[in-house]
Parts: structure tokens; sequence; C-alpha cells
């Protein structure tokens, strides 16, 4: 009876506030978040890099409108993210698909955001159309003390294989220690087959930094966030990064997926020719996972969900049931993004 009205209470604080009390003791809500913001380009051409191919600058004409447009579009969006229980936008998001510092500062400087007060951390990766990936994060809640981009060094026939870094943010979340790992995997162009040694490279690379993060916290919290191209049962989770599904087989260690069954019970992120994937993850290591003993002292997932509100999703036509994206065909389509955010509740007792 007792852990009956703990979760009933848990249920009710989470949807009314972020901070609440209950016989003496206060919780703590926050929400972490990635979303792919399908291709946050600017309207000027950067002679650097190939951002001549990017939807935004094949555009004939209304490039302007159409960039503060999907800028509106994408801000409302985060803004609302876990919002319902927390009543404010995510703590901590990881994006995907930004062209540069600058559209980064546009978003969080829109009307729906700017009042969070939103810092950024993002490089400039070695992608040959310079797409990027970066963290987004309140400031009140989250304080970075380390950061850095790994380049995943992945080769084919012996030539480079230009993709997104892999980007490392350790801080603190209120005031416990946690890690994000940011990812951009490589895509399936040429097949999934063929193109799957690179996603498993990138893997291998997530292992490496998650190696190096354990040598200076023994029993790190890291949050391993993305838009990954393999769906969480591909070998990129189950034979590298040994991802688990079920809570009472993670051990000390182990990374938890609650993506995976997800995946197995028909939900997803993104559709692509009528097949539904669930590219976009968050999981994380055994830390953070609370298998049934109620302990809520230190953060702990509370809940592992999907954004899929009705207006982010395609109502009639062709693409109907898919992520109502912002191009197609060469055109702007006043969507947001071909694929769904995704995000979690972290919990704690305060003190």
């Amino acid at each position: 009876m007792k852990n009956k009205l703990f979760f009933i209470f848990m249920l009710v604080l989470s949807i009314t506030t972020c901070n609440a009390q209950k016989n003496g003791k206060k919780y703590k809500i926050r929400t972490i978040a990635f979303y792919n913001l399908e291709n946050l380009f600017d309207t000027i051409n950067d002679v650097n890099k190939n951002d001549e191919a990017s939807p935004m600058m094949e555009l004939k004409s209304n490039r302007s409108k159409v960039y503060w447009d999907k800028i509106e579009k994408l801000s409302s969006t985060i803004a609302q993210i876990g919002a319902d229980k927390t009543n404010t936008s995510p703590a901590i998001i990881g994006v995907s698909e930004v062209e540069n510092l600058n559209v980064l500062e546009d978003l969080i400087h829109s009307k729906h955001l700017i009042k969070n007060n939103y810092g950024i951390i993002h490089y400039d990766s070695p992608d040959k159309r310079g797409i990027d990936v970066a963290l987004l994060y309140q400031k009140k809640y989250f304080n970075p003390i380390h950061h850095e981009a790994f380049n995943p060094k992945i080769f084919k026939d012996n030539y480079p294989v230009y993709t997104r870094d892999q980007l490392l943010v350790s801080g603190y979340l209120d005031d416990e220690l946690i890690h994000i790992i940011v990812n951009h995997w490589p895509s399936r162009r040429g097949g999934e087959a063929a193109s799957r040694p690179n996603r498993e490279k990138a893997a291998y690379q997530n292992t490496k930094i998650i190696a190096q993060v354990r040598e200076q916290d023994e029993d790190a919290k890291i949050l391993i966030m993305g838009d990954f191209n393999d769906d969480p049962i591909n070998s990129s989770f189950k034979n590298v990064l040994k991802t688990k599904s079920r809570k009472k087989n993670v051990n000390e260690g182990d990374l938890y997926n609650p993506y995976e069954d997800m995946f197995r019970r028909g939900f997803n992120t993104l559709k692509y020719r009528d097949k539904i994937n669930l590219f976009d993850m968050i999981f994380f290591t055994s830390p953070l996972l609370n298998k049934g003993e109620k302990d809520f002292s230190t953060y702990k997932m509370y809940k592992a969900m999907i954004f899929n509100k009705r207006f982010l999703t395609t109502k009639k036509g062709k693409y109907k049931g898919y992520p109502f994206r912002s191009f197609s065909n060469g055109g702007y389509t006043g969507g947001y993004s071909d694929h769904y955010p995704v995000y979690l509740y972290l919990i704690k007792e305060a003190k």
C-alpha cells in the first residue's frame, strides 16, 4: 500500500510541478531529451561546407521566411517536451542536424525558449555537409564542467568517412554529476548491410568514451542519446554496446535501453518507405536505473517516452502517419521534422 501511494503521489507531482513535497520529503523531476531537427540550416552559403546540398539552400525563394517558420515550429515543440509534468522545457536536450552555432542561438532566443536561459555546447564537425550535434541546457538546472568532441575516425576502403563528431558533456544536474554523449551515427546510404560497419565503428567509439569517463568516475551516470540510424535490436547495440532491454538482466557496468522494448511493441521515431524505425533513443548506465527498490535518493530514470503528438504527425496523403517533416521533393512542407523527439524523466528525492 505504501508503494502504491508513493507512485500515485509521484504521478500527481509530475503533472503539477518539477518540485513537490509529500510527508516531509521533496522530490525533483527533470526532463532529458533528444531531437533531430531535420536540416536546421541558415540561408547563408558557407564556402567551407557543402551546405548547398541542404534543403534550405535548394529552395528557390522565401528562404528567410521558411527559416524563421522552422525556428518557430522547432522551438515551440521543444518548449512542450516534458512540460506537462515539469511546467518547463527540457533541462537538457541534445540535438542533431544543425548547421552551426548561429542557428542554435536563433533557436534558444525564440519567444518559446528565451525565458528558460539555455546555454549551448557545440563543435563544428567534419561532416561534409556541415551538420553537427549539440547540447542545450537550462543554466539553472545544469552546470557543465567539461566537454569535448570525439571524431569516430571511421574509414572505408582506406578513405575517411566524414561523419558527425560524438559530443561528451559532463556536469552537475542540480548537485549531481552526470555525463551525456550526443550522437548522430552514419546513415544507411547504400543499404543497411553495406553501411552497418560504419555504425558498429561509431558504437565502438561510444564504448571508448564510456571507458574514459569511468576512469575518472567509476560509477558514472552516463546518458547516451542520439539519432543512431540503427534500431535498438541491431548489432551496433546488441553486439558492440551490449545494451540490455530488461531491468532484471542489467548488472553493474551494463547499459539499459528502454527503447528496445518500445520498438518490439511497434513504436517508432520515423518511417521510411512504409517501414518503421526507432533510430532516436536515450539509454544509460546502470547507476541511473531503479530496478524496483524505490530508492530515489539520487537521480534515477522514472519513465522514457517518445514525443509523438498529433501536430507532429502527417494527417493525410501518401505519408499519413509519418512524422510531419519540413522538407519534401525540393520544397518546404510547413512541417517540423522527419523524426520524433525522445525524452525521459529523471527523479530524485530533494534534501
